[in-house]
């Protein structure tokens, strides 16, 4: 799914999609995790409780994004995770996607409370130096919400405690690249932790890392 969407049709069938590709990448079992996308004034948000195979374009939520009350159009209720999808896609212009995933290593370290710091280069994707952990809120709330806006903070993704991880981007594809590298820094950090300290690159590194992904991966 690289094409940008043209039609809401076609960006119902995106959401469809990444749902599948993350399921079938094990960043996401069961009904867990959830996918949004700005469609003008709206989001388009996968609905509460449905695993990706059993999930259709029809299925997917509409939601105002001006909208304070959590309405929505569609014959299922939005994922119980609207709130921070929705104040995201706000709060951050240069997005119009969004990626939550319970990616086991990313989970792992989530648990740990333990931010991600630069072990490998390609932490620069993410805007900086780490991939921040939250703070611990119950699902579904505004203080989970803002504790996410917070971690996001300069960057295109974070952990969220005891929970799991979001990625957030300009198009969906890359949102999802972005989910994948989360995940494989995890499993990387992971590791190295488990045989010693990992060599943490500087922030100068970083920097000049940085400066070469403006276009790398996928768009």
């Amino acid at each position: 799914m690289t094409a940008t969407p043209t039609s809401e049709a076609e960006a119902r069938d995106a959401v469809v999609a990444a749902m599948r590709r993350l399921d079938a990448a094990g960043l996401n079992r069961g009904a867990s995790g959830n996918v949004s996308v700005r469609w003008g004034s709206a989001m388009l948000i996968t609905p509460s409780a449905v695993p990706p195979a059993d999930l259709g374009p029809d299925l997917i939520v509409r939601m105002d994004l001006a909208a304070e009350d959590g309405a929505y159009e569609g014959t299922r209720r939005p994922s119980t995770e609207w709130r921070f999808h929705r104040d995201i896609l706000r709060a951050r212009p240069d997005a119009n996607a969004v990626v939550h995933t319970h990616a086991p290593y990313a989970t792992v370290l989530a648990i740990a409370r333990r931010e991600i710091p630069a072990v490998h280069y390609m932490i620069a994707g993410f805007g900086g130096p780490t991939i921040r952990c939250s703070g611990y809120a119950t699902f579904g709330t505004e203080e989970l919400s803002r504790l996410a806006l917070a971690a996001l903070a300069d960057r295109n993704g974070c952990l969220l405690a005891n929970h799991g991880a979001i990625t957030l981007a300009p198009t969906l594809s890359r949102a999802l690249w972005l989910a994948v590298e989360l995940e494989t820094l995890a499993f990387q950090y992971h590791q190295a932790l488990a045989i010693g300290a990992p060599v943490i690159l500087s922030d100068d590194e970083i920097t000049q890392a940085a400066a070469r992904f403006a276009d790398y991966g996928s768009k």
